[in-house]
């Protein structure tokens, strides 16, 4: 019988500031040296979002009006903050973060929270964990405050706003001289509280309450009990987003493409079933092929529409497992879908595939040898302009729309920029020439005028209002032609089928 010691550790948190981590990202990509800043239009002014260490050094803050920071610095280097590859930035900080425990989460945008409670002692410590994590980040060029506390606030405000940032045993005794803002409060609350000199957490945790409450509401004494650990605070650690794909290692080597389509079957059901319980469907599935040779083939398949059938999607890698190499035998198949989409419920059909169903299928097909973004459609735009009543759309990509506006007249099937003929009377001329062929005009029917859109700059309608006919020639073309009042000339623009 083994006797030990019960084990109870105390909570303890670590808040991760990273205060230039956009300007960081940003240099890590392009390295410049000198004043450099990334700048936020708030309120229509452009403002100072975040500036490395020189341009600091040249009294430059954040928040400042950009106007202000190059009458200061005239040699500050800037440009405008992308704050969605910031956000992409920190999630992959947060993802490395989880090396040293499995609950991280964010903390506003420039920011991490650990729950290291019963992992320190794995990397020797707390201060050798801590040492540890600013050895990584100052190798990446990222730098970081860090604050260790037993509650998230506390570990916060010793991040943002102690000198010498240490790991706080006593949280009361850590963030009494600290100021108020450190409490995560508003602005407007910071500013209130200083008018009534109240300007460190040691002033709040001695004043009386109750007048607090009154005047600032439940918000401030609950950031204080929080720091203070007398109320509870949660980390809400990120999930992990869900990974798409499978695999299956062969005993024996596989070879024909009647193996490879079996195995493929296999991993199919098994990803399909991931699929359907996120309510997701594949767009883009990468099927690599290991060969004992420890050689890889890609069999990549896009889909004209998500799905998560597996009886649908097999037998469009069909023509692409036919053209692999498999060298002396294929023993591991790895299936996995690198894009996925939400899927739509729909309503199930006695029918085994819908016809728009089949279309899919067969514009997959045709893409995987032109590619699928050269297989287009037309769809209806809101504008009378002829050229400008239609847009082009890979169909893939979009879905049809049979909301076609009807014309006065019906509009040509081919579409092509106006072409001159001679001509400068109101009426038709009976007789002309195009394209190196005499027409005689056997039918006229018009005219249609169409007015330029006026708020768009088009160069093809600076000549004014078009009056269209559509022109029936006695040697079969069927021709769509306009005439310019405001400068008297005429012009074939389409042809009817």
């Amino acid at each position: 019988m083994f006797v030990g010691t019960r084990i109870n550790p105390t909570r303890r948190i670590v808040s991760l500031w990273f205060p230039r981590l956009s300007t960081e990202r940003v240099l890590r990509l392009r390295p410049q040296t000198g004043p450099f800043a990334l700048t936020l239009k708030e309120s229509n002014a452009n403002r100072i979002y975040c500036l490395n260490a020189e341009a600091e050094q040249s009294g430059l803050h954040r928040g400042m009006p950009f106007s202000d920071a190059r009458a200061f610095c005239a040699g500050l280097n800037s440009q405008v903050v992308d704050l969605a590859a910031d956000q992409r930035f920190l999630l992959v900080l947060r993802r490395w973060a989880t090396r040293y425990c499995p609950w991280v989460g964010l903390e506003g945008r420039d920011g991490l929270t650990l729950d290291i409670t019963g992992s320190a002692h794995l990397f020797g410590g707390e201060v050798a964990l801590i040492a540890d994590i600013q050895r990584h980040l100052a190798r990446a060029g990222i730098s970081v405050a860090i604050g260790v506390a037993a509650t998230r606030g506390a570990a916060w405000a010793v991040a943002h706003y102690a000198v010498n940032p240490a790991p706080v045993d006593d949280a009361q005794a850590a963030l009494a001289p600290l100021p108020v803002a450190a409490l995560r409060l508003e602005n407007k609350t910071v500013v209130a509280l200083q008018r009534l000199g109240l300007r460190h957490i040691g002033d709040l945790i001695q004043a009386a309450r109750a007048p607090l409450m009154r005047r600032f509401g439940p918000d401030l004494l609950m950031r204080l009990d929080q720091a203070l650990g007398t109320q509870p605070e949660e980390i809400t650690p990120l999930a992990e987003p869900p990974h798409y794909a499978v695999r299956i290692t062969l005993p024996d080597p596989i070879g024909l493409a009647e193996d490879v389509m079996a195995g493929t079957a296999r991993l199919l059901d098994q990803l399909c079933r991931k699929l359907v319980s996120n309510g997701v469907g594949a767009r883009v599935l990468q099927l690599t092929l290991r060969r004992v040779d420890r050689e890889a083939q890609q069999v990549e398949l896009r889909l004209a529409r998500a799905l998560h059938d597996p009886a649908r999607i097999l037998p469009l890698f069909e023509r692409a497992v036919q053209g692999v190499d498999a060298g002396f035998g294929i023993d591991q198949l790895r299936l996995e879908a690198s894009r996925v989409e939400q899927v739509v419920q729909e309503q199930i059909s006695h029918v085994a595939h819908s016809k728009q169903d089949r279309l899919d299928d067969l514009i997959t097909r045709i893409g995987a040898r032109i590619g699928l973004e050269n297989i287009q459609r037309f769809l209806p735009a809101d504008s009378h302009i002829p050229e400008r009543s239609f847009l082009i759309a890979p169909a893939a990509f979009s879905t049809p729309d049979g909301a076609w506006g009807a014309p006065p007249l019906s509009r040509p099937l081919q579409l092509f920029p106006p072409e001159g003929i001679a001509g400068h009377q109101p009426q038709p001329p009976t007789r002309f020439r195009w394209r190196r062929m005499g027409l005689t005009v056997g039918r006229a029917i018009g005219p249609e005028r169409i007015a330029p859109e006026w708020w768009l700059e088009d160069e093809n309608w600076r000549s004014g209002l078009r009056d269209y006919w559509r022109i029936e020639t006695r040697e079969g073309r069927r021709l769509w032609l306009f005439y310019t009042p405001q400068a008297p000339a005429w012009f074939v623009h389409g042809e009817f089928a």
